[in-house]
């Protein structure tokens, strides 16, 4: 939908590995430093979205997440709205809050993402992701994997499935064989992808991992499935992001000198396809689009959803970046790195920056934010005036069960 809102703080926290910081202390962090960034007092806010997707499974809090967060900062009173979309939690609690301050209900809002995933006993973080599925129908992913495989001709072993990983690593290989076989992807054109984003990953201070890998050190790393490596898989971690959103009445009263506009953000969820062309993420960036009065040319930069490095050349063909099947040409070309036609993934992506899977969205805005502003130091996108963000949660199928796609444009 079209939308009417700014974006006046952004805060992050660095992510990684945290078992010394608890899930409200990590949303506290956050939270602050966007009041901070804002120039906002805590009182100022007047209703809360609180994405998360794991702490139940995780640290055992299975309900009231956001309230016991900003109960922990002195905030309450005001409505908090809890918000779960497995990894587009934090995208849809900021699509959410946008669209009530476009409707007028609110001047000042926070939408926050925050996620614990590292724990002691490991089997509780890969849990976390055995419910991003139909539970009621077991076999579904397992199907999925199945049907993938042996339209293919492959054979199908379903005791390998899942199994020491988690099942969406078994999904995202057989769609990358699929890709390879129609296309004639590579393992080279995914080792690209993780290439450039620990380049990029290697500037930016709150990535989980900030070290530089070549095509050769991704492709020799350790086997997960094939055809992907350990660095072609996001990692879990822990860490979280807090937006503060609003009004154009507020932004005008506040001063804001640099306005970063929401143009559009569109939520939209899967569906039972009928023609091989159909994907949430083409329906949802459409929409988002049109929304916008924009088109994928008019993009300065991206931040989409890259939980392997195969998503990430997929989501160049549906976002419109380029042509079905050009995917694997758009990073040979090196026009999705930094300097290029239309750099990707600036922040490292989920691949390096990391993947704390309720926060994920809202830490895309930040890092789309501070582009247009012009705060992103050396990994700064020159001249940055509209950016795209994709955010995908779950699979039902062979697509996500939701996904969030927002356009940001500077408003001066």
């Amino acid at each position: 939908m079209r939308m009417n809102a700014y974006v006046a703080g952004v805060g992050m926290s660095k992510f990684g590995k945290h078992l010394d910081k608890t899930l409200k202390g990590l949303a506290g962090e956050a939270i602050q430093m966007a009041l901070h960034d804002a120039g906002l007092d805590k009182s100022d806010i007047q209703a809360a979205w609180m994405g998360n997707a794991a702490a139940g499974v995780v640290t055992g809090q299975e309900m009231i997440r956001g309230e016991v967060a900003l109960r922990a900062l002195g905030i309450g009173k005001i409505p908090v709205i809890n918000v779960e979309n497995a990894c587009a939690s934090s995208s849809t609690a900021f699509q959410q809050a946008c669209a009530l301050v476009t409707a007028g209900a609110y001047d000042v809002v926070l939408a926050c993402g925050s996620e614990k995933l590292f724990h002691e006993d490991k089997s509780r973080s890969l849990g976390a992701f055995s419910s991003a599925v139909d539970v009621e129908d077991p076999d579904g992913a397992l199907n999925v994997v199945k049907r993938i495989t042996l339209e293919m001709g492959e054979p199908f072993d379903a005791a390998n499935v899942g199994v020491n990983r988690s099942i969406f690593m078994d999904i995202y290989a057989v769609l990358a064989k699929k890709h390879m076989k129609k296309y004639g992807t590579t393992r080279e054109h995914f080792a690209m992808v993780t290439a450039k984003n620990s380049f990029h990953g290697s500037m930016n201070p709150r990535a989980q991992f900030q070290d530089v890998l070549t095509v050769e050190q991704v492709l020799g790393a350790r086997a997960i499935i094939d055809p992907l490596t350990l660095p072609m898989c996001s990692p879990i971690g822990d860490g979280a992001a807090a937006l503060i959103i609003v009004s154009e009445r507020k932004a005008r009263e506040m001063g804001l000198r640099q306005k970063i506009r929401v143009a559009s953000s569109v939520l939209a969820t899967g569906w039972d396809y009928t023609r091989p062309d159909e994907s949430v993420g083409t329906l949802a960036s459409q929409q988002a689009y049109e929304a916008a009065g924009i088109g994928p040319q008019d993009l300065s930069c991206v931040e989409l959803h890259d939980a392997s490095a195969p998503s990430e050349i997929s989501a160049y063909e549906y976002l419109g970046l380029c042509q079905a099947g050009e995917g694997p040409r758009l990073i040979e070309s090196r026009a999705t790195y930094l300097g290029g036609r239309i750099p990707v993934n600036t922040s490292g992506g989920l691949l390096r920056k990391g993947h704390p899977v309720g926060a994920t969205g809202c830490a895309q805005i930040v890092e789309l934010t501070e582009q247009l502003r012009g705060q992103s130091g050396p990994r700064q996108v020159a001249g940055a005036r509209i950016a795209l963000a994709h955010n995908g949660g779950g699979a039902i199928g062979t697509d996500a069960a939701a996904t969030v796609v927002t356009i940001l444009e500077r408003a001066d």
